[in-house]
């Protein structure tokens, strides 16, 4: 008797692209991994419509759909056009009531609107918004998985982040979090799946642990 296989969709941080989940493994004979990459958006392309694109990817019904930081935010919108087994953020946010208050303020003085994006095209910059500027260690780690620098996609991420107005949690969400991400900290987020010790780059750095905890979800649903 053969069984059937899971179909596991990753969404990467903003700007990352799929090399961040290469240190996710899940077991080969259960599991199969797809990793979606951003899309270009359209000039003043809604949220909801970009979403929508980005669902397109994921071709098997009740598959298993995860997101990692802003890539959280977007799986939540793109589950509203699809079927799934389960629906998974990891270091991300469920409500904007869940941003810290540094971003609520870009936020309220509008000044996500006249950030000149061009800078964060170098390396350092754009690492340092994707996970915060206090660690040059896990700047480090985490500068080498950013590929996408497209200045239209920047611009677009950046307000959509920022942005978001969703204000209660989606039920279905299993929110895997980190108490030392310091991009999102814990204090905002209510009820997550904890990993002791884990920052914003634990799908990196903690890719054992946030692997089990994807193969438990799986399993539960």
């Amino acid at each position: 008797m053969t069984t059937e296989r899971i179909h596991v969709y990753f969404v990467p941080g903003l700007a990352a692209g799929k090399e961040i989940f290469k240190n996710i493994a899940l077991p080969k004979n259960r599991f199969e991994i797809h990793i979606l990459e951003w899309l270009l958006p359209i000039k003043n392309e809604p949220m909801a419509a970009y979403a929508q694109r980005m669902a397109v990817g994921v071709v098997e019904k009740q598959a298993v759909l995860v997101g990692v930081s802003f890539g959280g935010v977007m799986v939540q919108e793109m589950a509203n056009f699809l079927e799934l087994r389960a629906l998974v953020i990891v270091s991300s946010v469920k409500t904007k009531h869940e941003l810290p208050k540094r971003l609520k303020l870009v936020r309220k003085t509008g000044v996500y609107k006249v950030l000149p994006t061009g800078w964060a095209l170098s390396v350092d910059d754009l690492t340092r918004l994707a996970i915060g500027p206090k660690s040059l260690k896990r700047l480090k780690l985490y500068q080498e998985y950013l590929s996408v620098r497209d200045k239209g996609y920047l611009d677009w991420a950046i307000k959509q982040m920022v942005c978001w107005d969703r204000e209660a949690a989606d039920p279905q969400v299993h929110h895997i979090h980190g108490n030392g991400d310091i991009v999102f900290p814990i204090k905002n987020i209510d009820q997550p799946i904890l990993i002791e010790g884990g920052t914003h780059v634990m799908i990196l750095n903690k890719g054992s642990k946030v692997s089990k905890l994807l193969e438990t979800i799986a399993d539960k649903t």
